[in-house]
C-alpha cells in the first residue's frame, strides 16, 4: 500500500463539510499506516466547487463527476451527493478499480442498493458505508460488552431516532422528495439505528410487523436556492413567487415519522421509531438493550456516555451506571484529549475516516466497517417496513430482496 491515498469527494452540502473535515483532521490525531490526501472535490458548476475546495482545502475541484472517478491517481472516492445520485457514481468507481465510500442510506431504492452491492461483490472492492454512529465511543464500548456477555442473553431491543426540524416553516427541497431522497424519517433516521443495534447485537430482523408510516406536512414553499450546507434551509432562504405573490408549493412525497416492530433471528424482539417533527428532540437517536444479566441505554444526545445495568449485582447495590466514555481506554479516545474532555459529532467521522484507513492498509479496524452489503441489509429492513405499512400484514424479510 501506498504511504498516501488520494481521495475524491463526490457531493458538497453538510455531508461534504462532515466528510472534509473528517480527511483533514484524520492524518493529525491518529497515525494512519497510509496517509489520507484531500485531492479532488466535485460539484455542479453552479455550486462553484472552486470555492468548496478552496475553503475546505481540497487541492482541486471538478465539474465532471464521470472523469474524476476515472482519474488514475484517485484511490479512494467518497459520495456524500443526494441519495438518488449515490449509485451511478458509485458504480462507476466500482468498475474503474477504485475504493469506494458512500453516506448512508446506501441508495435511494432498494434495487439500486441491491445493485451497489452486486457489483462491490462481483469486483471484489472494498466499500464503506458511513454509518458514523458506529465510531461513537460509547456505542463501541456497548458492542463490546454484549460480545463480552455482560448483558447476557438479549431479550429486547428498542430503538429511537427523533428530530423537531421538519415543520410548517421548513420550504421544499430535495430531502422531500421521493424520486430525489427514497424515504424521510425511515430512510434518513431509522437507517442509522437499524444499522447501530445490528452492530451491536450481531442479530437480523426476520419479521417486522406493526409499521406506520406518515406525513404531516404535505406540502411546502418551494425555495429559489440550495441550502448553503445546512440539512436543508437557513435562515436567508428565499420563496419563489408566483404572480400573485403566494409561495409555490411543492408536494411532499416521504415520509415525516415511521414506527415499526420486528423479530430478530435470536428469538428477541425489537422496535424502532423515527420522526423528523418530533418537538423538542434535536437530534437524540440511541436504544435501550435488555438482556439476562443487564442492559444497555445510549443518547446521542449525551454522547459521551453509555448507561449500564448489571443485574448480576447484589440486589441493594442494582442500579443504572453512567460510564464516562471519555478516557484512554475507550475506542477511540486515546487519540484525542486528556481523561474526562468530552469528544463531539465531528469526531465521528474522523474515527470512521481512520479505520477506513487502516482497512486499507490490510489492518484491522477499531471496531468493525460496513460495506456495501451490509448496507442493503439495513435498507431491507426499511423496505419491509414501507411493505408493512401499505399492506397491514406481517412481512418476513425473505420476501424483501
Amino acid at each position: 500500500m501506498a504511504d498516501t491515498l488520494n481521495i475524491a469527494l463526490i457531493g458538497q452540502g453538510f455531508m461534504g463539510r462532515s466528510h472534509s473535515n473528517a480527511w483533514g483532521q484524520v492524518n493529525k490525531f491518529f497515525e494512519p499506516p497510509t496517509k489520507a490526501v484531500k485531492h479532488t472535490v466535485y460539484g455542479m458548476a453552479a455550486e462553484k466547487p472552486e470555492n468548496f475546495a478552496a475553503k475546505w482545502d481540497w487541492q482541486h475541484s471538478s465539474t465532471d463527476w464521470e472523469a474524476l472517478v476515472k482519474t488514475p491517481e484517485i484511490g479512494l472516492v467518497d459520495i456524500v451527493t443526494p441519495n438518488f445520485m449515490h449509485a451511478p457514481p458509485a458504480k462507476a468507481a466500482i468498475a474503474a478499480g477504485k475504493a469506494c465510500a458512500c453516506e448512508k442510506p446506501i441508495a435511494g431504492t432498494l434495487t439500486e442498493a441491491r445493485e451497489m452491492a452486486q457489483a462491490a461483490q462481483k469486483a471484489k472492492a472494498e466499500t464503506f458505508v458511513w454509518f458514523c454512529y458506529r465510531r461513537v465511543p460509547a456505542v463501541a464500548l456497548a458492542h463490546k460488552l454484549v460480545r463480552q456477555g455482560a448483558v447476557g442473553e438479549i431479550r429486547h431491543v428498542r430503538a429511537t431516532y427523533l428530530q423537531e426540524w421538519a415543520d410548517e416553516s421548513v420550504p421544499f427541497a430535495w430531502r422531500f422528495l421521493k424520486e430525489k431522497a427514497g424515504s424521510g424519517a425511515n430512510g434518513d433516521l431509522n437507517a442509522h439505528i437499524v444499522d447501530m443495534t445490528r452492530f451491536i447485537t450481531g442479530f437480523e430482523v426476520e419479521e417486522v410487523c406493526g409499521s406506520i408510516v406518515e406525513t404531516f406536512v404535505k406540502k411546502r414553499k418551494i425555495i429559489e436556492q440550495d441550502s448553503g450546507g445546512g440539512i436543508v434551509t437557513d435562515e436567508q432562504m428565499r420563496y419563489s413567487k408566483t404572480d400573485s405573490g403566494s409561495a409555490k408549493m411543492g408536494d411532499v412525497t416521504v415520509d415525516d415519522a415511521a414506527m415499526f416492530l420486528v423479530k430478530y433471528n435470536s428469538g428477541a424482539v425489537g422496535s424502532y421509531e423515527a420522526a423528523r417533527q418530533a418537538t423538542g428532540n434535536y437530534n437524540p437517536n440511541g436504544f435501550e438493550i435488555n438482556g439476562t444479566k443487564g442492559a444497555l441505554k445510549f443518547n446521542f444526545e449525551r454522547m459521551n456516555e453509555l448507561q449500564f445495568f448489571d443485574r448480576t449485582a447484589k440486589r441493594e447495590v442494582q442500579g443504572w451506571t453512567a460510564i464516562l466514555c471519555t478516557n484512554g481506554v475507550h475506542p477511540y479516545v486515546g487519540s484525542y484529549w486528556p481523561d474526562g474532555h468530552v469528544i463531539g459529532y465531528e469526531h465521528t467521522f474522523t474515527n470512521m475516516a481512520y479505520d477506513i484507513l487502516l482497512k486499507l492498509a490490510g489492518k484491522e479496524p477499531v471496531v468493525p466497517l460496513p460495506d456495501f452489503n451490509d448496507a442493503y441489509q439495513t435498507q431491507r429492513v426499511l423496505e419491509a417496513a414501507f411493505v408493512c405499512a401499505a399492506e397491514k400484514r406481517w412481512v418476513k424479510m425473505d420476501e424483501v430482496k
